[in-house]
């Protein structure tokens, strides 16, 4: 438990907000590509991109809480 207050909730809440609107962006520029494909391969490669952002979030959250990373 923490005892005293810390920055690493405030400035992690920043640095997710912002790595996923990096990432957003990111699936955006590539949707060209991905449109190309045929419908059942687009909803498999959004619905593997939509998912892909959990897979650091655990050991971020962590991190924010404990201030170690695992």
């Amino acid at each position: 438990m923490r005892e005293k207050p810390t920055l690493r909730i405030p400035l992690g809440v920043l640095a997710l907000l912002f790595g996923l609107a990096l990432y957003a962006a990111a699936v955006v520029w590539v949707s060209p590509w991905i449109e190309q494909l045929h419908t059942l391969l687009q909803a498999v490669v959004y619905l593997t991109l939509g998912v892909a952002w959990l897979l650091p979030l655990r050991r971020f959250l962590i991190w924010m809480e404990t201030g170690r990373w695992g």
